[in-house]
């Protein structure tokens, strides 16, 4: 049984050494390509419109909600102890611009846009168009990954900065209907506390999690194996992965920018 472990363990170092070789290679190239071949300006502009526009309503609701709960859950808290809701924009604010604006962002997006991209790539994989696009002299990179990464590069920034908004107005809402907060104390509140070290904060976070995003969607997509059953595969280990990077790289991006003292 101990024998049946360790060569489990050794077959899942190996792949996961693989894997990760073959991922360093694919963000090579397309580094390499993005230097020295005419960008596919025009499939971008059609990758833009496919994340952004069609992410943005699942994306702004997302945080309208969050808002809402924050507000909901911030005002009870303060009111328990100091028998009135305080700071509501305020707690509001710093959290949605900060932290929960990009990483909730870039999670939504990677379950719809990430998803959709791991898996059309997946087909054009099993159904051998990539290897079409080789003999017609068209490097895949270049035509097929450059594109979908600069799209998530230009596009996720602007989603998480009206995610943030939409956040902020669904905390709004709740702390004037709930609580009946003046509207002039809410905003105050975000305006006195907050400054533009904050948002920046959180904006560049946003690089980061596009092109993690957009790496794994499209090394998944163009590594798929096995047909049809592959194609799921792929997609579902593209979401995954994902969001649990989103969430792991959270961690460091916030203790190197908290060290930075962008804060």
């Amino acid at each position: 049984m101990t024998d049946a472990l360790l060569g489990g363990f050794g077959r899942w170092v190996l792949d996961l050494s693989e894997d990760m070789g073959q991922f360093v290679l694919l963000v090579r190239s397309t580094v390499q390509w993005m230097w020295r071949a005419p960008i596919e300006w025009r499939q971008t502009l059609i990758q833009m419109g496919r994340i952004g526009v069609d992410s943005l309503p699942v994306t702004a609701m997302t945080m309208f909600f969050t808002g809402m709960v924050l507000a909901l859950q911030s005002g009870a808290t303060s009111k328990h102890f100091f028998n009135t809701p305080l700071f509501v924009g305020t707690v509001v604010a710093f959290s949605i611009v900060m932290e929960l604006g990009p990483v909730l962002t870039a999670v939504v997006v990677a379950g719809r846009a990430g998803a959709s991209i791991a898996a059309e790539l997946g087909t054009m994989k099993v159904t051998e168009q990539i290897d079409a696009l080789y003999t017609l002299g068209t490097d895949p990179i270049r035509y097929l990954v450059i594109p979908r990464l600069l799209a998530f590069l230009f596009v996720l920034p602007l989603l998480t900065v009206i995610s943030d908004f939409t956040g902020i107005l669904g905390g709004f809402f709740v702390s004037r209907v709930k609580y009946a907060i003046p509207a002039t104390v809410y905003w105050h509140d975000i305006v006195d506390n907050m400054e533009v070290k904050h948002f920046v904060h959180g904006y560049l976070k946003t690089y980061i999690f596009a092109f993690l995003v957009s790496m794994i969607s499209c090394y998944r997509g163009v590594t798929t194996r096995g047909g049809a059953e592959g194609v799921g595969k792929s997609t579902t280990r593209a979401v995954v992965e994902s969001m649990v990077l989103i969430l792991v790289i959270d961690y460091f991006a916030t203790a190197l920018l908290n060290a930075l003292g962008i804060t």
